[in-house]
């Protein structure tokens, strides 16, 4: 601000803080004066001088000031007639026997810049941006300034960090074209007809690969070439092979085929024995397919309507009717599964209360598709937007 002569906030904000954080109580009661016109809120004032008074009372107590804490309390808080259930729990301070029995029954840091700090992050919200710069809003700029290089950059393909620390301000950002995937490393000839899916393995040692062949091919990934060795085939599926879905401890692999396929095909993948072979019904298409988080359970369903939880024997624990499934996913709570479906949208499905969710609009839904009573407490907004990314996390290719 000294350099560049820009003012980004109120003299009156700038010297306020500066009195907060030198402990100087009586200059920052003074400087809520200046501050008043500026505030919105006609209880503004009150609430940040209630907030003072309570830092300048703990201090005091901090202190071993016994007696100027009472002063405050008595003739400073109260007076103010805010908060009184606040005024009581602070008068049982007083019977602390040290600051350390203080700090833990009164939840608080003590005296000094930590706790000032804290203060000062609860103060500005009572002030508008344009009078009081925002916490670590420098450090909001630069993390803003890095993420949108990141969005320009013609090659960057990894995830973005937005962790200061991991990337230098000195410069732009950019990306070298020999980080990005251009030339073709290796070429695999293995699989005898067009190559529907593939998926690495959770621990990214393996690869699996699907064709119309009929073949799953399990591919060996050397850690330090980074070159895929043929590891083992996996034999008979009669349709195909359009979907494979790693169990998450790397254990089985799930195999699915296309629209006509009526079976799911389970195998170990250290043994390359075929665990479970499931067919309902030959009207079924079982399309894709969801591991629960146990490893024990999984979902499956496809485009013409059915949608089964099944254990590792392929035993169907639950169904659910009418379903036309594209896409699954199970999230982490180990009761709830994501589908995409044929009607553009994604649902949240629980099979222990046969309770639905839209996602899109997050409103409960009876089985019967209707709006209805929720039962119980769903995910928040953040992880089901988390659960959607991941539900996309798959690649399909004609051929490989």
């Amino acid at each position: 601000m000294q350099e560049t002569g820009c003012s980004l906030e109120h003299p009156s904000a700038t010297k306020f803080r500066n009195h907060v954080t030198e402990g100087d109580w009586e200059k920052a009661e003074a400087d809520l004066t200046e501050l008043k016109s500026l505030v919105h809120l006609p209880q503004a004032i009150v609430r940040m001088k209630f907030l003072l008074l309570e830092q300048k009372y703990l201090e005091f107590l901090d202190d071993g000031k016994v007696l100027e804490a009472l002063q405050v309390l008595r003739f400073e808080l109260t007076p103010l007639k805010y908060n009184t259930d606040r005024i009581h729990a602070l008068s049982g301070y007083l019977m602390c026997s040290d600051a350390e029995d203080l700090r833990a029954k009164a939840e608080w840091e003590g005296k000094g810049s930590l706790s000032r700090t804290k203060l000062l992050d609860k103060l500005h919200t009572y002030l508008p941006p344009s009078v009081m710069l925002p916490p670590r809003r420098l450090q909001t700029l630069l993390r803003q300034a890095v993420e949108l290089q990141r969005d320009r950059c013609l090659y960057h393909n990894t995830k973005a960090d937005t962790n200061l620390d991991s990337v230098s301000l000195l410069m732009d950002h950019a990306c070298s074209r020999r980080q990005f995937p251009c030339y073709t490393r290796q070429i695999l000839t293995e699989h005898c007809n067009e190559v529907w899916f593939c998926k690495f393995s959770n621990d990214s040692t393996k690869l699996a690969t699907g064709s119309k062949d009929n073949a799953v091919i399990i591919w060996q990934v050397d850690p330090e070439t980074h070159q895929l060795k043929l590891l083992k085939t996996l034999e008979g599926h009669t349709y195909g092979v359009s979907y494979l879905v790693w169990s998450p401890d790397d254990t089985y692999l799930i195999a699915c085929g296309p629209d006509d396929c009526s079976e799911l095909w389970l195998w170990h993948v250290q043994t390359g024995e075929l665990r479970t072979k499931m067919s309902q019904s030959h009207e079924d298409s079982l399309t894709c397919a969801a591991w629960n988080p146990d490893g024990k359970r999984f979902v499956t369903g496809g485009q013409r309507g059915q949608f089964y939880q099944c254990d590792l024997d392929g035993n169907v624990l639950d169904s659910w009717e009418g379903v036309r499934v594209q896409c699954l996913w199970c999230l982490n709570d180990g009761k709830t599964i994501l589908a995409s479906d044929t009607h553009q949208r994604i649902r949240g499905y629980n099979f222990e209360e046969l309770t639905d969710r839209n996602i899109q609009n997050d409103k409960p839904l009876d089985e019967g598709g209707q709006e209805g009573d929720n039962h119980r407490e769903w995910l928040t907004h953040g992880q089901w937007i988390k659960a959607f990314r991941q539900l996309t996390d798959t690649v399909q290719v004609p051929v490989l």
